[in-house]
Order: structure tokens, then sequence, then C-alpha cells
């Protein structure tokens, strides 16, 4: 793998991939599928957004592909693809056909689609687990199925065929936990694009521009610095709209001294960033705001410097929860001692979600937090975000004290482990809170 910054990005290593794929897949046998097309209304299609598992062993990316993977003293890697079509081409664009998508995957055998139901039965003879993901449906799921039923009837007196389907998660979700030099430029490259795209709303927002000009600033700046598409719907929140979790209206227009709670991420070569920053709309939060806003950017680098290896996802939870709840005291919204609210999660009616989830190929990248309530230890090369955040919504859960009323505030960086601690990969995107105001209406 080329890791010389100087010649350019490091190239995935597939072949390495499906390696520790096989080493861990025993006699079984993995079967991936692209994802499928779709359709916003009758035959007019919908921008396309590959499988992620398949990309991940295969580097393949084209619809109507299946990567069949199949284990045991002799594994072997299969393609199939859809052929070459000139008429379907001439509206779609060019196939790799299925020659080209073996020799680009480096497969040991590459066959046309249509030759999936028949051949596929005989590849899964030998296996004792068919590793795939129930729900895909199609001919695909129907072969399994299949498979299945002739392995129960035969399988008593013969001690062939797969007995059991496995998710795919099982062997894949660690694997792609730990991000290699690759992953990792993506990511960076990613950060990279979403912070000017944050930059880019920052210099929209003002007292009266709407919610969806601030989205549509971001997402072309997005798209120039050559990002694929956000990554997940852009989140522009001003004034109470602030204080809902996911809203992705982007309806309103911005209030006078409102805050503007912006939640986005580019997706570059496949892979993800995402950012969340605060803004006030005048460019200068009032008191309160300000109080606010300080309290969730402690959390936030609290929860930043717990990131190292052998610390926990839920290490990193508690140092943002434990300064949400020492501020939320010293703002008089909580009363009582730290260690005992912290036990009682008294934060939540204001603090609802955890600090941290995976990023990478998807924006919530597969693996577990915890296994058997034990919380995961990181290791040097996983990818997290770290975003507290505090949100009085009028009507909400806790009892709000006066003058917090509607006030939203979550901030989000991405982190890296690294071997020495980790690395902020948006730090180019200033949080402290001066310098977040003086982002507000300037010059990307």
């Amino acid at each position: 793998m080329n890791t010389n910054e100087s010649s350019g990005p490091p190239t995935p290593d597939f072949a390495a991939r499906r390696t520790a794929v096989f080493d861990r897949l025993g006699d079984g046998a993995l079967l991936l599928p692209a994802a499928p097309v779709q359709y916003s209304s009758r035959d007019t299609e919908r921008d396309y957004v590959p499988d992620r598992e398949l990309y991940w062993v295969t580097g393949l990316s084209e619809p109507g592909t299946v990567a069949v993977l199949v284990g045991g003293r002799d594994p072997r890697f299969v393609v199939f693809a859809r052929e070459r079509d000139p008429e379907g081409e001439l509206w779609a664009g060019p196939r790799l056909g299925p020659e080209a998508a073996g020799d680009e995957a480096g497969a040991d055998e590459a066959h046309a689609l249509d030759e999936l139901v028949p051949r596929l039965a005989d590849l899964l003879v030998g296996v004792d687990r068919i590793h795939y993901r129930l729900g895909a449906g199609g001919d695909l799921e129907h072969v399994v199925r299949g498979a299945l039923a002739r392995a129960r009837a035969r399988g008593p007196r013969t001690g062939t065929g797969p007995r059991g389907i496995v998710d795919p998660g099982e062997t894949l979700d660690d694997l792609r936990l730990v991000k290699d030099p690759a992953e990792l430029s993506a990511i960076r490259r990613a950060c990279d694009v979403t912070v000017e795209g944050h930059r880019a709303g920052a210099s929209r927002i003002a007292p009266g521009a709407g919610e969806w000009e601030i989205e549509a600033a971001i997402e072309a700046s997005f798209r120039s610095a050559g990002a694929t598409r956000p990554g997940f719907d852009t989140i522009v929140g001003s004034g109470p709209n602030a204080c809902v979790l996911h809203y992705v209206d982007n309806t309103d227009r911005v209030p006078d001294e409102g805050l503007v709670l912006v939640d986005a991420g580019a997706e570059v070569g496949f892979y993800h960033g995402d950012v969340t920053r605060t803004y006030p709309a005048s460019g200068r939060f009032t008191p309160r705001q300000r109080d606010v806003y300080q309290l969730v950017d402690a959390a936030r680098r609290a929860g930043v410097g717990a990131v190292r290896p052998g610390a926990t996802v839920a290490d990193v939870h508690l140092a943002t929860a434990r300064t949400i709840v020492g501020g939320l005291v010293d703002l008089g919204v909580l009363r009582g001692e730290i260690d005992g609210l912290l036990e009682q999660t008294a934060y939540k009616p204001f603090f609802p979600h955890q600090t941290s989830h995976w990023l990478g190929l998807d924006v919530h990248d597969p693996g577990d937090y915890a296994r058997a309530d034990v919380s995961r230890a990181l290791e040097t090369g996983m990818v997290l975000t770290v975003e507290p955040g505090l949100y009085f919504a009028a009507g909400g859960q806790g009892q709000i004290a006066p003058g917090f009323e509607g006030i939203g505030v979550r901030i989000e960086d991405d982190v890296v482990v690294t071997d020495q601690g980790h690395e902020l990969l948006t730090a180019d995107l200033p949080t402290e809170w001066s310098a977040v105001e003086a982002l507000v209406g300037a010059e990307p």
C-alpha cells in the first residue's frame, strides 16, 4: 500500500481486507449484494448510493453486483455483474461488465449476473454458515433460503451444507472499526471539505436569512470542493428549531437574537465528515446563550481529551456528562451533588443523546459500543465523533430555569484514536465562542 503523501493518497488494499475476512469466515460463505436502485416515482431513479460492505470488501460500487467469498481450505472470491448493454448504458451510463468487474476487484472468477442463481447453489454446497443480511429480497435471498432448505433435508445423512444464516456484521463490523491509512486519508479529506462547507454556511447567517439559504451555501461548497453529496440531510435549525435534534425541514427564517445550529457533513470518496457548530444569528451571543455555549464547548473539550487507546466509549461520554452536570449546577438548572446527579442521569432532559458514534464509510459507522454491557475500549485507528449538546426546548421534559427556554447548542468534532492519544480531524473550524462569532457573516 502506498503511504507516501508526496505521491498522492494511499490506495485501499482490498486484497488485504479480503484476507482478513477469509480468516474470520472459516468454512462459511459471505454474500454481499449491491444496494438496489431506488426510485422517487415511476421510472425516475434517485441518486445511487452504493452498498458500503460490498465496497469495503471489493472496491466495487456498481448496481447489480454480487460478491461471494467462500471460505475453507481453498477460499474463492467470485463476482457476478451485469452484462454490458448499449441501450441501457445510453440511458444510465457505462457498465463494467463481468470480466472488467472481476479484473478490477481481483476476483478468482467473474460471471454474468443472470448466472447467479444456477451457480450460487453449487458454491454454497460445502459451507457451514451463510453470512448474508436477510431482508434484501430478490433472487439472492431465494437462493439462500433454498440452500438452507436443502441442507435441512439432507444434512442429517450427509453432514454437509449450510445450517444457519449469520449477519455479515459479525464478520465485517469489527474489521471496519479500525481504519487503514487509505481510509484515514479519505476521512481527513471529507472533514476538510466539511469544514469549508460550514464556513460557507456561516457566511450566510444573519437575522432574516432563510435556513434553506444557509443549507444551499453549505451543500454548494461541498460539491464545489469535490464531494459526491452531503453525507446526510443537512440540519440548519434556528431559534426553537435548534432544540429539535434531527430537524431537517430548513424552512424557517433566522430570528433576530436566535441561535443557528448547523449539523452537516460531506461525503467524499464514499467517506464522511460530520460536524456541528452553533452560531449566534446576530454575530453576538447573548450572555445566557454564551453561558450555555461555553458549557457545551467545555464538555466537548473534556470528551475529546478522554479519547485515547484503552479508554472506553463510556469514558468519553462520562467526561462530557460530568462537565455538563457540573455546569448545570453552576447555572442553577440542576441542584445536588455531581456524582448523585450523574448516577440519576439528571442531565437527560437537557442532554438526551450519547456523546459519540463511529464515523467512516457510513455516517453512523457499524460496530458495537459495548459487549455484554462492557463498554468497548478504543484502539488506534478508530474514528468517532464527540458531540455534546444542551437543549432547553419549550414544553420539554425538564424544569427550565428562567432565561434558558429556546436555547439549543450542540458542538461536534471528528476524532481519530492515535498511538499518542488522538488527532482532532476538524480542528480547523474553531469552537471558542469569540471565534465562532467572527465566522458569522464572514467571507468563507
